[in-house]
Formats: structure tokens, C-alpha cells, sequence
């Protein structure tokens, strides 16, 4: 089965890439040096430095193995070669407006770097997937958990 394509900016690129390269080269192996030591202490059934070590050391692995897959399948895009501006796409940051004329930017990136309450929202929710390929004065109705909501489209701009 082929990994799904997970779409990121190079900066959320980056990101992880730094995330991966922090916890493999500083976080594990001070916790492998603290949980051999605390395994030299003797009796590990009641040893809180070394549970609390081998617990931690599972957690890192575990997000190592996330990071690595998710890079593995990672797709690099650059929003400013984005070939039709006047559209929105991957990257866009767009300028909403509601019913009430209440206005919110958001920018489409990877799921990966999605955090909604700087207007950075992740390419599958379902505000991104209702303004993907729409234009400046487009009304999108978007299903969210609080009900139906139609935007305009105000503004599209690739930064």
C-alpha cells in the first residue's frame, strides 16, 4: 500500500527535521546514560529513575518512529512557487469573511504544522478542503461542529 503524501511547508519541514534531530541526538541518550546508571543502582522493581527513564525512553521512540514516518512521506512545498496566486492552494493565506462581516486569515499548511489558533490550519480539516481551489469573492459553506457557516473569500496572497 502506498504511504499517503503529506504535504508541509519548508519551514514545517524543518521543524521536524530539528524535533528529530533534537530527540535523537540530546533527549535519548541523556536518558540512556540516566537509565544505565539507575540499572547499576541494583533492585529495578522499585527504582524511579529507572522506570521513570525506561517509560520516557519508549515515549521518545515512539514520537522518533512518528517524525520518521511522517517525513518518510513528506512532500516539500514552497507556497511562493505557486504557479496560479489568484486561487487558493497549498500555503495560501486567505482573508475570510463571515455573515456578519466578522474577517479571519488563515493559512493552508501540512496537517503536520497545523495550529489553529494562529490561523495556521492543517490542508485536511474542513475549512482548508472547502477553499481549496477558490477564488477572491467566492462564498464557501463550511460544515463545522457548531453548524453550517458560509465565508467570502476577501483576499488570497502567498507569502
Amino acid at each position: 500500500m502506498q504511504p499517503k503524501s503529506n504535504p508541509v511547508t519548508p519551514a514545517g519541514y524543518a521543524a521536524m527535521k530539528a524535533r528529530y534531530d533534537h530527540l535523537l541526538g540530546t533527549e535519548r541518550p541523556e536518558i540512556v546514560e540516566i537509565v544505565s546508571w539507575a540499572a547499576g543502582n541494583g533492585d529495578r522493581s522499585e527504582n524511579g529513575d529507572y522506570l521513570y527513564g525506561r517509560k520516557r525512553m519508549r515515549e521518545i521512540d515512539r514520537e522518533l518512529s512518528h517524525l520518521a514516518r511522517r517525513m518518510k512521506t513528506a512532500r516539500v512545498i514552497d507556497p511562493v512557487e505557486q504557479p496560479d496566486k489568484s486561487r487558493a492552494f497549498f500555503g495560501a493565506t486567505v482573508t475570510l469573511a463571515d455573515e456578519d462581516d466578522n474577517e479571519r486569515v488563515v493559512t493552508l499548511v501540512g496537517d503536520d504544522e497545523q495550529d489553529a489558533s494562529s490561523g495556521r490550519i492543517g490542508w485536511s480539516s474542513p475549512l482548508a478542503r472547502a477553499l481549496k481551489g477558490a477564488s477572491v469573492g467566492d462564498l464557501r459553506n463550511v460544515n463545522l461542529p457548531g453548524g453550517a457557516k458560509e465565508w467570502e473569500i476577501v483576499a488570497i496572497a502567498y507569502v
